[in-house]
Parts: C-alpha cells; structure tokens; sequence
C-alpha cells in the first residue's frame, strides 16, 4: 500500500511508526500547563501532537436526565453530566494556534479531532496537515464527508465500530474526495486492558481496506503498542499528561513524560527489528561463526596412533573439522605428531 504524507512525514510499513501524544484535557484548562505538556512531548520525541475541537455546547446538551449523565459505574467519570465533562475537557478554540505554533517551533506536526463541521472549518482556516476522526465519531458519516472534503489526509479511529460501519466510513471519506486514510485499531474503554485489544484485527484491517493501521492505545504501559507495530501498524497514538497524580480528564490511561520516551524509543526499535525473512545468519554475526564446536586434538597424539573419544573432543571454537564429521573421523591413524590443542582437518591423518 502506498505511503502517505502528512506535513514533512511519510507514514508507511517502511517507516518508523507516527507517534501522536494526544493532550485530549490533560491540560486541565490552563494553557501554560498545556504549553508544558508540547514542550514535554517534544523532549520525549513525539512526533506530533493532537488537540480536540469541540466546545461542550457542540458535543452535547445540558440536560440532567439519565440519557446525560454518565451512569457506568466503572466509569473514571461516573455521575458527571456529559456537559459538564465536557466543559473541562474541552480546549479553548483560542488556544489553538499559539499551540500548534508551539508544538511546530519544537519540530513536531499539530492537528486535532474536529466534532462538528464548524470546528472543520476552523481547523483548515489554522491549516492543519490532516484531521482525526475520534472512534465515538465514525459514524457521524456527515461530520466524516466535511473532513474528507478539505483534501487532507483524514485518520480514523475504528473503536467499536462494525466491519460495516468502517466500510461506510472508508466510502464517505472517499467519495468525498480523501484517498489518503489510515485508520486506527481502537478499543473505546478508558482505560482499556491488553485482552479487550484484539490486535490481530490490524493485519486483517489492512487487508480489507487496502490501507495504512495504526493503533490508538488506551491501555496502561507501551507493551501494546509496541506489539502493534510489530502487527504492522505504522501510527500510534497514546494520551499524554505530565504527571498522572496531579489528575486531568484522561491521566489514568495517560503516559507521562519518561512513559512517552520510552513508547518513542521501542516502537521505533520494534520496527527496526522487523526486517525481512531471513536464515543462515546476518553479516554482523560472521565473526561469531568462529565460536561454533568443531573436532579438536584433547590429549597429544603420536605418528601411527588412531583417533578416538580418548584423545579428540567437540570444543569451542570452530576451527577444526565440524562436528558432523565425527564419525568418519573416529579410528583414522595421525599422519604425524598432533599436539593437544590442535584444530583438525583432513591432511592429518590416513
């Protein structure tokens, strides 16, 4: 599958993965924490960082009832009203551009899930590289046709959604005009555990949609992630705080700065590790090849005496005979004095 370009970045499965430290609220409504949190990023080597761009009047109503207010009780948010989640989730439109602005003088790319057509609107008048499509959105199929229509690369996430919904996704944003779409594996817990991921559906994702997967971590610790690119999956994003004692929306599923760096650093490895099918041995590994067992003089051997158990072993190194010659060497008479310690070969006895 063709590789896409994301401002000055080429996502592929022959590229380092897309690491994205999504803010999400962490930033707890105050925008030198925010700032904190880019600056953090970027020392931790991510390579973009996420908003969302939503107001909580866009989201939802603010209304009391039961169909409004969180009643999971395995919930991070139980009894909270969905509009006063959002209240303090949300990102101040103005605060936007001083922090993408931030984010690109630190060398990283910025953009944001948009979840309304004005917040599209908004987030190309700033001319973000791409949008995000958050998994609880895909199937607003209008939302997805605005987004796809601004002819930027459009990243989905797939969360709960059927193998049906994801194809009526995929349609919208291409009949809309997007050909450039990855979409991300997602489970939409929060926080999520290792056995709800189901990884296996990256590989069989990729197949069915003929495009680029990534994945969008919502459990604790980097170990999913990196096990996803090992699936193939060439973008990862993780939810980003400076420290999670200090509280913010998402911190339980959120990594910290060392976290992030660490994410950064062995997805990167995982996928350096990947290669290509290979047997027999690695250049860089040749030199080893001399610490192999072969067939070795153990005991000095005298002119007309025979080779036997008694006087020859299989040792390291590997510069005598090979050890599957043993057999053909037992009873052989030396030719000539064979010092303990020698390396044999053919020339040293009848």
């Amino acid at each position: 599958m063709a590789d896409i370009r994301i401002g000055d970045r080429l996502i592929g499965v022959e590229h380092p993965p897309f690491v994205i430290a999504e803010l999400s609220g962490n930033h707890n409504q105050q925008l030198d924490l925010a700032m904190a949190m880019i600056e953090q990023a970027a020392r931790a080597g991510a390579h973009a960082i996420k908003l969302q761009t939503f107001t909580a009047d866009s989201m939802t109503l603010d209304v009391d009832n039961e169909h409004f207010v969180i009643q999971e009780k395995d919930s991070l948010w139980y009894g909270e009203s969905l509009h006063a989640l959002y209240q303090k989730a949300a990102t101040p439109y103005e605060w936007h551009k001083p922090l993408f602005d931030k984010a690109k003088s630190l060398g990283m790319l910025a953009f944001s899930s948009p979840f309304d057509a004005q917040a599209v609107d908004f987030l190309d008048e700033l001319d973000v590289p791409c949008f995000k499509i958050a998994s609880f959105e895909l199937t607003d199929l209008p939302l997805i046709k605005k987004a796809a229509s601004k002819n930027k690369p459009l990243i989905m996430s797939t969360g709960m959604a059927s193998l049906t919904e994801i194809e009526q996704a995929v349609t919208t944003a291409k009949n809309a005009g997007c050909q450039d779409i990855i979409l991300l594996k997602c489970t939409s817990t929060y926080p999520a555990q290792p056995t709800n991921t189901n990884l296996a559906t990256i590989a069989n994702m990729q197949q069915t949609f003929d495009c680029q997967v990534g994945l969008s971590d919502h459990t604790a610790g980097i170990g999913v992630s990196v096990a996803a690119v090992v699936l193939g999956a060439t973008v990862i994003e993780k939810h980003f705080v400076l420290d999670r004692s200090a509280g913010g929306v998402d911190a339980a599923f959120s990594l910290e700065p060392d976290e992030f760096k660490s994410l950064v650093t062995e997805t990167e490895r995982a996928h350096q590790a990947l290669g290509r099918v290979k047997y027999g041995g690695t250049p860089a590994e040749d030199k080893s090849k001399q610490y192999r067992r072969s067939i070795y003089i153990s005991k000095d051997v005298q002119q007309g005496d025979e080779l036997n158990a008694n006087n020859m072993r299989i040792v390291r190194p590997a510069f005598g005979l090979a050890p599957k010659n043993w057999d053909k060497v037992l009873g052989k008479v030396a030719k000539r004095h064979l010092p303990k310690g020698t390396a044999l070969d053919w020339s040293m006895f009848e």
